[in-house]
């Protein structure tokens, strides 16, 4: 349980934040208010299970005064089944509030960027890309997140080389983050005649999308090409030049964009990749030296790893990075992904908890 002293020092930022939600100057900081706003309903939730936690323990308290004092039989197994019930749920409740106490990162509240890029397996590769995409499109609408492409290169057959997608909504980040990695697939293309199983892989990148104020990026550190967008098999897709390519110098990244018609429409969705991955580059450098002091299972930032394989012959997808194992591959592609995700976040937090 919470130390008494701790208890109150919460209950003394609360009676802060209280007063800084309705501060109409704070209001007009932007990302200050959405950090107090955050916090309010973070501590507004962990204060409610301390109360209910504090209000089973004296309930329990009182039966056993009952059960001390009481001499009538039937009030003394009244009283002793009702604490049985309410040690139960108190128990429910310390692991809940247990779970709600670490720290959170940052970044689980923010939007994200999705990049699902082919690798081996050519156009099978391709048609994969499709399939992921699609399983996180129905994912993201379950969600009720709004999905957003911001550049794609498709193929001729209906898959894709590379696409690239925000998601926004609440705790976009914080959830898909368990999504990156390598994802293998096993299963007979769509080509092949002899009905032999083909492997293939694709690559998965989940980035928070960085706001302007989470880094500065200077203006002098990138080189700007604009050029004439074309779709595959080189048709094209317009006649002026609005297809836009960031370098960011310092760090050799480089975005381009040439979905939209125009080309301040292509910048705008660049910047908005390039300053995600600047602000990834950050996060996976930090999690590389988590990594370095300890053994984990997740979140260690190792983007080449094989995280999954999903088997169409025996309709099987296994998470390699927690030995989870589904037999529901054709669900699973229409977005229910829920039960990998949420083992990936208990296993996460048991890192945490466990040091």
């Amino acid at each position: 349980m919470i130390p008494v002293e701790k208890i109150e020092k919460l209950r003394q930022e609360m009676q802060v934040l209280e007063k800084d939600v309705y501060d109409p100057v704070k209001m007009t900081d932007k990302r200050l208010y959405t950090q107090i706003s955050r916090r309010y309903k973070e501590l507004q939730n962990i204060l409610q299970i301390v109360d209910e936690y504090l209000r089973l323990q004296q309930t329990i308290k009182e039966n056993q005064e009952i059960l001390n004092k009481e001499e009538e039989k039937e009030l003394h197994e009244m009283a002793e089944e009702e604490n049985e019930e309410l040690r139960g749920k108190l128990e429910s409740v310390q692991e809940e509030l247990r779970e709600l106490m670490i720290p959170k990162d940052p970044n689980d509240f923010k939007d994200a960027i999705v990049e699902i890029r082919a690798g081996t397996g050519g156009d099978e590769a391709a048609l994969f890309c499709a399939d992921l995409y699609r399983m996180y499109s129905y994912f993201g609408e379950k969600q009720g997140w709004k999905q957003t492409v911001l550049s794609s290169n498709p193929t001729g057959v209906g898959g894709f080389k590379e696409i690239i997608f925000s998601l926004s909504g609440d705790g976009v980040y914080g959830t898909m983050r368990w999504e990156s990695g390598v994802h293998r697939v096993q299963r007979i293309p769509v080509t092949e005649s002899q009905g032999r199983v083909h492997t293939s892989a694709i690559s998965v990148a989940v980035l928070p999308e960085a706001d302007e104020v989470d880094l500065e990026i200077n203006e002098r550190d990138l080189k700007i090409d604009v050029y004439r967008s074309s779709g595959h098999g080189g048709q094209s897709v317009n006649t002026t030049d609005s297809a836009v390519r960031i370098t960011h110098l310092p760090s050799g990244i480089v975005v381009t964009c040439q979905d939209e018609k125009s080309q301040l429409k292509n910048k705008n969705k660049a910047m908005k990749v390039l300053r995600s991955r600047l602000l990834d580059q950050e996060i996976l450098k930090h999690e590389s030296e988590i990594a370095a002091d300890r053994r984990t299972q997740v979140g260690t930032g190792d983007r080449s790893a094989k995280i999954r394989t999903y088997n169409f012959p025996q309709s099987r997808v296994t998470d390699h990075r927690i030995n989870l194992t589904s037999y529901k591959l054709s669900t699973i592609l229409t977005g229910e992904i829920e039960e990998f995700i949420e083992a990936l976040k208990i296993a996460h937090r048991n890192e945490q908890v466990n040091g």
